[in-house]
């Protein structure tokens, strides 16, 4: 007999066999993020296609203690039911899971979809092994520079002391001439309230999220990549599921990811505008100089990456570029 994993209650619904599941949803981003809304829309889907039979609690802005570089293991290990995580925190796990997030190689979100599209069989393959069930991803919007001043030029980006999300976007801004560290998350803001940071690297939705306009004056507009927040369900809770209930979570789960990427569509705007609000200056003209440097810089990181991963980067990112160029 299957032993129950802690935190998921089965309570057996009077006259009939049914029972009510309750699990708990680990995300380090706020409550008022692009995915934290998208998890609560799949949390609100998944209780009206289970009829109220799967309940999940999420648990935003890094209450349960985890961050993404944890939410891996702790998932796998049943520690927690499911979460939402940010995949490039998790390339020394598996550097299949950095390809959303390597500099420059999608920059909008129809490549940044077939992108997807074309890595999606290795993100599942890779959870599988490690006692994990893919549910669906969704992109951020695009990285840029949050600073105390526009980070638009060379000069402006030389020596810059800059947060950087994974060890590909570290290896480019070095090469760029930059000064970066590498942080999670929830590391940010007590680096920059210290000044052991003058800038950021992520998207206008995350700098607002977490108002970082009480910090920083600036967001430039860069389009570095347009990296993955990937949803994933301890294996055991999944099959502790039944029949029924797994068909709900995975519709729940498809009918998620068309909400998260459709979201993006109009979110910039809206985030372009409440950065306008709170007095943040939204450069998007930049010098054409930083961005071919920029480019060149992160060109051999998607070789190093792609030597590490082997036939099968060759293999996603031919069906990539075939795809784009349709």
């Amino acid at each position: 007999m299957k032993r129950l994993l802690p935190g998921i209650l089965l309570a057996a619904i009077a006259g009939t066999a049914s029972a009510q599941t309750n699990m708990d949803m680990a995300n380090e981003y706020p409550p008022n993020s692009i995915h934290a809304e998208t998890a609560d829309h799949f949390i609100r889907v998944l209780g009206e296609e289970s009829g109220g039979l799967v309940i999940v609690t999420p648990h935003h802005g890094g209450a349960l203690g985890y961050k993404s570089v944890d939410h891996y293991d702790a998932v796998g290990d049943g520690a927690v039911q499911i979460a939402t995580s940010f995949s490039g925190a998790w390339s020394g796990i598996n550097p299949i899971f950095l390809v959303s997030s390597l500099p420059f190689l999608a920059t909008d979100l129809d490549d940044t979809r077939a992108l997807y599209e074309a890595t999606r069989p290795y993100y599942a393959a890779a959870m599988e092994a490690d006692n994990q069930v893919f549910l669906y991803a969704t992109p951020w919007p695009a990285s840029g520079f949050w600073g105390r001043k526009p980070v638009d030029t060379v000069e402006a980006l030389r020596g810059l002391k800059i947060r950087s999300f994974d060890t590909p976007g570290t290896t480019t801004l070095v090469n760029a001439g930059a000064a970066p560290v590498q942080l999670s998350w929830a590391d940010i803001v007590p680096q920059l309230t210290t000044n052991g940071i003058d800038a950021v690297l992520t998207s206008a939705d995350g700098g607002a999220s977490a108002q970082f306009w009480e910090y920083l004056s600036d967001f430039t507009e860069v389009n570095y990549a347009l990296p993955l927040q990937v949803t994933h369900m301890n294996r055991d809770a999944f099959e502790a599921l039944s029949e029924e209930d797994r068909a709900a979570l995975l519709e729940a789960a498809r009918q998620t990811e068309t909400f998260g990427w459709d979201l993006l569509s109009s979110r910039v705007s809206e985030n372009y505008a409440t950065l306008a609000q709170n007095g943040v200056t939204v450069t998007t003209e930049v010098d054409p100089a930083l961005i071919a440097s920029l480019q060149a810089a992160a060109e051999p990181v998607v070789s190093d990456w792609a030597e590490r991963v082997g036939p099968d980067a060759q293999a996603l990112l031919s069906a990539y570029r075939a795809a784009i160029a349709d």
